[in-house]
C-alpha cells in the first residue's frame, strides 16, 4: 500500500478511541499477544500536521500487540485488524500521550489520527 493522507473529521476532537476500517484486510488478524508489523502515518487532531510516518523510514513498526510497548490507542484500536486492512484511528489524550505530549512534537492534551496499515501478523 501507498502512504496513506490523514483527512481531519470535523467538528470537535472525539473524547473517545474512534476506530474507522477504511479498508478491510483478508489476511490474519491482530490480537492481544501477537507481534504485529505496522505502516502508519500520524497528525495532530488540532493542526492537521503530520507529526510521525513510518512509510517516511522505508519499515514498518514491529511490536507486542497488548503488551504496552505503544500508546494505549494503538493497543487497544489495532486489535481486530486483518493483515491487508487500513484503519484509522483517533486517539484522544488519555489513550495517547496526555498532559505531557511528546518530545516537542506532540504537544500536551493532543488527539491523535494514525492511518495504519497492517502488514504482519506473528
Amino acid at each position: 500500500m501507498d502512504k496513506p493522507d490523514v483527512e481531519i473529521p470535523t467538528g470537535p476532537a472525539p473524547t473517545e478511541l474512534v476506530i474507522d476500517d477504511l479498508e478491510v484486510g483478508t489476511g490474519p488478524e491482530a490480537v492481544r499477544g501477537k507481534r504485529i508489523a505496522v505502516h502508519y502515518v500520524g497528525v495532530a487532531h488540532s493542526s492537521g500536521e503530520e507529526f510521525d510516518a513510518s512509510y517516511d523510514r522505508g519499515e514498518p513498526l514491529v511490536f507486542n500487540l497488548g503488551a504496552g510497548q505503544v500508546i494505549k490507542g494503538w493497543d487497544d484500536g489495532l486489535v481486530g485488524m486483518k493483515v491487508g486492512g487500513r484503519r484509522r484511528i483517533t486517539i484522544p489524550p488519555h489513550l495517547g500521550y496526555g498532559a505531557r505530549g511528546a518530545g516537542g512534537v506532540i504537544k500536551p492534551n493532543e488527539t491523535l489520527i494514525f492511518v495504519c496499515d497492517l502488514v504482519g501478523v506473528a
